[in-house]
């Protein structure tokens, strides 16, 4: 059984930050080759933010490039998100090979 957890999520000004955690885990002794951060705002399609390999390649798609930042260590992942826009607003999800998935965490970016 794969589980997976995500955290740091919240309300934040336009040009705050904040660091969202994904922490992987296995009864099976899963290898987690691929880790991504995917987000899904309202009424759009959930879309690929950043993805992170086992060797610490990274892929980022282009709105973000510049302000956030991907960061691997085990099974567990962290997305630095800076200078943050109102249409970062969304649900970030944490994916892991080609179909784990955890449970989102909302972040909203408003004044």
């Amino acid at each position: 059984q794969v589980q997976l957890v995500e955290s740091g999520g919240g309300l934040v000004q336009p040009g705050g930050s904040l660091r969202l955690s994904c922490v992987a885990s296995s009864t099976m002794g899963f290898r987690f080759f691929t880790m991504a951060w995917y987000r899904q705002a309202p009424g759009k399609q959930r879309e690929l933010v950043a993805g992170i390999s086992i060797g610490g390649n990274t892929n980022y798609a282009d709105f973000v490039k510049g302000r956030f930042t991907i960061s691997r260590a085990n099974t567990t992942i962290w997305l630095q998100m800076n200078s943050l826009k109102p249409e970062d607003t969304a649900v970030y999800y944490c994916k892991a090979n080609a179909n784990y998935w955890g449970q989102g965490t909302q972040v909203t970016v408003s004044s």
